[in-house]
């Protein structure tokens, strides 16, 4: 199946801003729609944003107006800009369809602390 790389992830103080990446492998990127997942400590993992194919996109009530959602088909990317980040938004952060239908990546970790 499709492989998906995450990247980006890192330390932040609160009010920060970071940017991830997913990279998918193979040439089918853009016939899916995509989402940003998340998984904290002791949580089940999130839906948090989803695009799709067309670039509409939607959002958690947790994450609304804070993630925006983008991708390139091209390059067979989906990219979330995260601003005004929160202790609470430290967790685990993973691409994939919205279905989901492709094997999890190794995710890209998140923490946001002082």
């Amino acid at each position: 199946q499709v492989q998906l790389v995450e990247s980006g992830g890192g330390l932040v103080q609160p009010g920060g801003s970071l940017r991830l990446s997913c990279a998918a492998s193979g040439s089918i990127f853009s016939s899916y729609v995509m989402g940003w997942y998340r998984q904290a400590p002791r949580k089940e993992r999130e839906l948090v944003a989803r695009i799709t194919t067309g670039g509409y996109s939607n959002y958690a009530d947790s994450v609304n107006g804070r993630f925006s959602i983008s991708r390139d088909n091209a390059k067979n990317t989906v990219d979330l800009q995260m601003n005004s980040l929160k202790p609470d938004d430290t967790a685990v952060y993973y691409c994939n369809t919205y279905d989901p239908r492709f094997n999890w990546g190794q995710g890209t970790q998140v923490t946001v602390s002082t």
